[in-house]
């Protein structure tokens, strides 16, 4: 609400508890004249052509108040008074208060199991394990813990399993090296191996190699077993637990500069 003052024409804004504090006398901030704020009291602020605000007519006979809001009770209750006009209807029923979407109860349906998939996704890890067994057969064929296993479930299934490798067991009890009685420029390098390993063990790799004084290398060659075994039921026997093999190769001669030999077992 808005009232003005009356002696410097300045407009204020004015709420109703102000005016009730002062019974609707008020005090000038511009020119510090005090007026009767309830003369010119007004809801809508006027526009800048406006140089007077209307003065409500002065009336000596107070006006009468005709629509009740409450009256108090004489027990703790208040009854509220309506007009008759303004008297909302009564209904039969009470309207249900509508319930928000999201506080609405929601019937969960029950997740039926897709076993189509549960089965897909187990074949598949199978496959995975079995590829991975695969690749690392040769470690897997060589555990000293998985190997039993693997040799009973052979025998129940009729199976056979590749012999076991293990180098480190393996001893090289002699060796030697001379020219070839037959072949000009050639050498024959004879050896003699031990399995010490508890279990059969297949032939190695064995790898040859030449050096001068230096032990800087000359030659060297790897022979694989089918190389310097010629039976092949022996070759497919192995080399038993606690048992010696004579081994003999053939190699070119690489010079009077090969001094020294070694031998390396894979």
């Amino acid at each position: 609400m808005y009232s003005q003052c009356p002696e410097c024409l300045t407009i204020y804004k004015v709420g109703a508890a102000m005016l009730a504090q002062s019974h609707g006398s008020v005090r000038c901030g511009h020119c510090n004249a005090v007026f009767d704020a309830l003369r010119s009291l007004t809801e809508q602020l006027p526009d800048d052509s406006v140089r007077h605000l209307l003065a409500h007519p002065g009336d000596d006979a107070p006006p009468q108040l005709t629509v009740p809001a409450m009256r108090p009770a004489t027990g703790q209750q208040q009854a509220l008074l309506f007009d008759p006009d303004e008297r909302p209807a009564r209904t039969t029923q009470p309207k249900r208060p509508h319930t928000p979407a999201f506080a609405r109860t929601r019937h969960v349906r029950p997740v039926a199991r897709n076993w189509p998939w549960a089965l897909g996704t187990l074949g598949l890890l199978l496959t995975l394990l079995a590829q991975i067994g695969y690749a690392e057969r040769a470690v897997v064929l060589d555990d000293a813990r998985l190997r039993p296993v693997l040799d009973s479930a052979c025998v129940t299934l009729g199976c056979r399993l590749p012999l076991r490798h293990d180098p480190a067991k393996l001893e090289l009890l002699s060796r030697d090296i001379r020219p070839h009685p037959s072949v000009p420029n050639a050498l024959i390098v004879s050896a003699t191996l031990r399995n010490d390993a508890a279990f059969a063990q297949a032939f190695p790799d064995v790898e040859i190699t030449l050096s001068d004084l230096d032990e800087n290398r000359i030659a060297m060659r790897r022979f694989r077993p089918q190389e310097y075994i010629a039976d092949t039921r022996s070759l497919a026997a192995g080399l038993a637990p606690g048992a010696t093999a004579a081994l003999v190769f053939e190699v070119a001669d690489p010079g009077k500069n090969a001094v020294a030999f070694e031998f390396k077992f894979f």
